[in-house]
């Protein structure tokens, strides 16, 4: 009992993490009755409730259509991220510590370079090769900041694999393709689903580097609310908001169920 009582958090930590998690939810639960307000400005409800903003955005194409750039964007842009960050990682699980350390580093560089540098340097790439205004161009440079979610999540998958698996394998004749499909990826699929869903919404949210790397041509659904808060404060942006968050909160609550049956099969296994 005393063990357990001394790992309990005292009240003071506890009081500070109810205001980090009231100051990080309270801004999204905002535009809820904003989003269902019966005024056509951005404000709260008046009389009552109303859908009608939502029925506005399922009614209007070009919402609809940056809805399908989104998604369009961010499944090419994980496909991509999945396929280089998750063979670099099981490269480097494979190669020493001395080799795989720096690799690492280089792999998880996105994360640490402000988005405003990555973007302005992207611009000046992306005017020599042609790729300023194109969907090759935003796919590649939301692939390139996606790679570190894959990474991570896929080196901590590797870390309860045991390889005496795959040198059990070889033993056996099969090929290194054939370990790695039959033996190593069906091991490790959580975590690299994991890294895959992160990704995902990673590009899902993304605006600096649309900004910088495309015109209106290209108008994802964060660019899109964007040019409406500039243009006009129309309740419909609030409503966007709204879907945008359940889409995430969707994924983070897939996300975790796969952490969940993951961690049960683990346990199944070692018991």
């Amino acid at each position: 009992m005393t063990e357990h009582a001394s790992l309990r958090p005292s009240r003071p930590i506890l009081a500070a993490n109810w205001l980090i998690l009231a100051l990080l939810i309270l801004p999204m639960t905002i535009i809820v009755p904003v989003a269902l307000t019966d005024k056509p400005y951005l404000s709260l409800p008046g009389e009552g409730l109303s859908l009608q903003h939502f029925e506005r955005l399922f009614a209007s194409r070009e919402w609809l259509a940056s809805f399908a750039q989104s998604g369009i964007i961010g499944l090419a842009a994980t496909a991509i991220a999945v396929t280089f960050g998750g063979a670099a990682t099981i490269g480097c699980w494979q190669l020493s510590a001395r080799f795989a350390a720096p690799i690492r580093v280089l792999l998880l560089t996105p994360l640490t370079i402000p988005s405003i540098i990555y973007a302005l340097g992207l611009y000046r790439l992306f005017i020599r090769l042609d790729l300023l205004d194109t969907y090759l161009g935003v796919i590649l440079a939301h692939a390139v900041t996606g790679i570190p979610y894959v990474v991570i999540t896929t080196s901590a998958a590797l870390t309860g694999f045991d390889p005496a698996l795959m040198r059990a394998a070889r033993g056996l004749g099969a090929t290194i393709p054939q370990a790695l499909r039959r033996v190593l990826l069906p091991n490790i699929y959580p975590g690299i689903l994991s890294g895959a869903i992160l990704a995902f919404m990673h590009s899902w949210d993304e605006i600096v580097i649309v900004l910088f790397i495309a015109s209106r041509s290209i108008t994802t659904v964060p660019r899109r609310i964007w040019d409406g808060i500039n243009d006009q404060l129309d309740p419909i942006i609030a409503a966007v908001a709204v879907t945008m968050v359940a889409v995430s909160l969707a994924l983070l609550l897939l996300n975790q169920q796969v952490l969940r049956r993951s961690s049960t099969r683990a346990k199944a296994e070692q018991s």
